[in-house]
């Protein structure tokens, strides 16, 4: 579970992806395909209700916009068609501040902001082909958030002037050290304090 399957040698294209069945979930980097079953654990969902609730509040009447999954949004290379894109994720929680990149179907291209909510079958993944897809492609800042551990991590660019981006050593909230509010620097307003965050979540 969370581990490449289908053929690991065949090249996916977001055309296969639509035609895989609605009740199962995938997600495509690079052309490999990775399953994300079983489905989301009560932690899991519970933080994400706990966080899409300020963003939806803070970004009440502003133009940009919080999603979350199942929602797909394609990273293409360059300007191929969208059925022959071979990266398509669905983030827990995603912000696009660009009406532009919204498609009938999700997104295309970089998100503003990404939150990952770790859970056993997809915290390699969300660590590390995430992290490296979300660098490249220029995401200005990806929250990684632990139900089990009971942290945060928030990555942003080194320099936004930068190209390619490349992410810092990341700002981390963890209990026992630094569990002081984290503030997003690119959206205004938003403050999580992980004390309550985590708060009775067990």
């Amino acid at each position: 579970m969370g581990n490449p399957a289908l053929e690991p040698e065949e090249h996916f294209t977001y055309r296969q992806y639509l035609t895989w069945p609605d009740e199962e979930r995938w997600e495509l980097i690079d052309g490999v395909a990775w399953c994300m079953s079983p489905g989301p654990r009560r932690r899991h969902q519970a933080l994400l209700t706990r966080l899409i609730q300020p963003l939806a509040t803070l970004l009440k009447g502003k133009s940009c916009q919080v999603f979350a999954a199942p929602f797909d949004v394609i990273f293409p290379a360059g300007d191929e068609a969208d059925e022959d894109v071979d990266t398509v994720v669905q983030p827990d929680l995603a912000v696009f501040c660009d009406p532009s990149k919204l498609t009938e179907r999700g997104a295309r291209g970089a998100p503003d902001l990404v939150i990952e909510i770790l859970s056993p079958s997809t915290s390699r993944k969300d660590q590390n082909e995430k992290l490296a897809l979300y660098e490249r492609s220029g995401v200005r800042e990806y929250w990684v958030v632990d139900p089990a551990g009971k942290w945060i991590c928030v990555y942003r660019p080194k320099a936004e002037a930068a190209a390619p981006l490349s992410f810092d050593g990341g700002e981390l909230r963890e209990a026992g050290r630094d569990y002081s509010p984290i503030t997003s620097r690119v959206l205004a307003g938003l403050v999580i304090d992980p004390e309550e965050l985590f708060r009775d979540l067990d």
